[in-house]
């Protein structure tokens, strides 16, 4: 019989969303799912913005990508970056000829990651940009060439190229994904939303 400590340990272990260097960062508002304030579902799930953004950026980009050469993968697939640490990517493009499947989280670095917001708990960062930044750079140290965050709420794009200056744009700006294949966000919601001005 499981005792309510082993269950309360079972339900934090299913609330992890990332592992750096062994010390999980959990789901955030994961407290309230401890105290059956929430369930889990609440908030592992996406919001509707983020779920719809993921699917229309990754439509587009396979639309015009070389599926020959790359696949494009989504749905925050789990990448180790190192033995002990592992992070969740929304959008990722891999090499096809470096990339196998492995029926669990990949050890293959994509050659490009898109991060639309975070479900992170925050609490032990000063802002989510930190925990962006820390994220991004543990990415590129891990071997991936690109990583691209789109900020919902302020409306900003962060561009992340290993090697090269990072930069910080806005919505209405294009930016380049891979191999010529641009996507502007505004232009995106426009012809797709009727009221894209509501967009929070």
């Amino acid at each position: 019989m499981t005792s309510l400590k082993e269950s309360k340990k079972q339900l934090l272990n299913t609330l992890i969303y990332e592992k750096v260097k062994g010390k999980p960062i959990y789901y955030r508002n994961y407290e309230k799912v401890l105290k059956g304030e929430l369930s889990p579902e609440a908030i592992m799930g996406s919001s509707d913005l983020h779920a719809f953004l993921v699917f229309i950026i990754s439509f587009l980009i396979g639309k015009e990508i070389d599926l020959g050469k790359y696949i494009v993968a989504t749905g925050e697939l789990g990448f180790y970056t190192s033995e002990d640490s592992f992070r969740l990517l929304d959008i990722a493009i891999f090499e096809k000829e470096k990339f196998k499947f492995s029926g669990g989280y990949t050890k293959t670095p994509p050659k490009v990651t898109i991060e639309i917001d975070t479900k992170a708990d925050l609490k032990d960062y000063a802002s989510v940009e930190n925990y962006a930044f820390e994220k991004t750079q543990e990415l590129i140290d891990a071997g991936v060439e690109k990583v691209i965050w789109i900020f919902t709420k302020p409306k900003k794009v962060m561009i992340a190229e290993k090697g090269k200056k990072w930069i910080v744009q806005n919505w209405k700006d294009d930016f380049e994904v891979i191999d010529k294949i641009k996507v502007n966000l505004n232009e995106i919601l426009k012809n797709t939303l009727r009221r894209f001005d509501d967009v929070q």
